[in-house]
């Protein structure tokens, strides 16, 4: 059987197991075009397990009608690889499935300009595959009919391992994340100089910032490291911003944290948050993003009903366990399942 092409720039380590699980179920070959790695994820090799090649965007339509390819499946990342592939898909009538992450419409001119191409490929896909729930609204209010959640997954085994025995029994307080702007360090640090709390707030990261008192800075940790700070935690503070360029489309560092049963308080522009997996009042607090004051607020609230902290973390931890590889590669399949017979219905390809 002729594999599924899927076009993205890079498989970072965190995503490696979900395209492994993907290739076990419906037989894929990567195309990577390299570029920028979005979101602060780390350069990785492409999991040895799955077929793979490395691409310039400007081949990919080429490839796309070379025969050599049951369906496509291209994400939004790069100038021209999610045009190209459709572009081709439809040329060749190969089904075409789209991997979707936007859940509001970024303000710049190129978003603005490319948003009437967008609705084309919403409409026309043979299925849309989603973050989350809040990705689906979107994508459904832009036109698309056939649409499928592939969960946000991390290796939950490896994050949920017991992590090192708490030294300081103070409230605990945690940022993971890059210095950029949107991720929130800035309303974090206000927050945390506003809660004056008897604890600390670490921030692990590549982050260069003048820190109130309380605040310990690690710079990057391995991912055994970060699970200990997790398991440490009594609180892991998302204080995402939207900016005309960036809308924070999930948080993969919320997954890992209620792993170790750290309890939650995301900003209102975070995908986890939006999308279902942090929920009000059950294993964490959601505040208005660019609001020191009402991420203060909650953090004071926790720090003062550490029970209640706990309780939110210990469902956070029961939440996560649907949030897995499987399940995102369960959300491919059957999107890949009804594109080909959609394609067919209309006429693409010959029966």
């Amino acid at each position: 059987m002729k594999p599924v092409l899927f076009v993205t720039g890079h498989v970072p380590a965190d995503r490696a197991g979900a395209f492994e699980r993907l290739h076990e179920r419906v037989g894929v070959e990567l195309a990577l075009y390299g570029g920028r790695h979005l979101h602060g994820a780390p350069p990785a090799a492409p999991p040895a397990t799955v077929p793979h090649r490395f691409v310039e965007q400007r081949e990919i339509g080429a490839l796309v009608r070379s025969g050599g390819y049951r369906a496509v499946v291209a994400g939004t990342g790069g100038r021209v690889a999610l045009p190209a592939a459709w572009w081709a898909s439809r040329r060749a009538g190969v089904p075409f499935v789209f991997w979707a992450a936007l859940w509001r419409t970024p303000r710049t001119a190129a978003h603005l300009a490319a948003l009437p191409l967008m609705r084309s490929i919403y409409r026309d896909a043979g299925a849309v595959v989603t973050y989350g729930e809040h990705v689906s609204a979107y994508v459904r209010r832009h036109g698309a009919t056939r649409v499928f959640v592939a969960p946000q997954a991390v290796d939950n085994a490896f994050w949920s391992a017991p992590g090192a025995p708490r030294a300081d029994e103070r409230f605990a307080a945690l940022f993971v994340g890059r210095a950029a702007p949107e991720k929130g360090l800035a309303v974090a640090l206000e927050a945390w100089r506003l809660a004056a709390l008897d604890g600390t707030l670490t921030l692990v990261g590549d982050l260069r910032a003048r820190s109130p008192d309380g605040v310990v800075a690690t710079g990057s940790l391995a991912a055994s490291d970060l699970r200990n700070f997790y398991a440490s935690s009594d609180v892991l503070v998302v204080p995402s911003v939207s900016t005309r360029g960036f809308i924070e489309p999930w948080g993969l560092v919320v997954n890992e944290a209620m792993n170790q049963g750290a309890a939650i308080i995301a900003s209102d522009a975070v995908g986890a948050a939006a999308g279902g997996l942090v929920r009000e009042g059950r294993n964490g607090l959601i505040v208005r993003e660019r609001e020191p004051a009402a991420l203060a607020a909650a953090m004071t609230a926790l720090a003062a009903d550490r029970p209640r902290c706990a309780a939110l973390g210990a469902a956070g931890r029961d939440d996560v366990r649907a949030y897995t590889f499987d399940a995102w590669a369960e959300g491919f399949a059957g999107a890949l399942a009804i594109a080909a017979p959609q394609r067919l219905r209309a006429g693409s390809v010959e029966a």
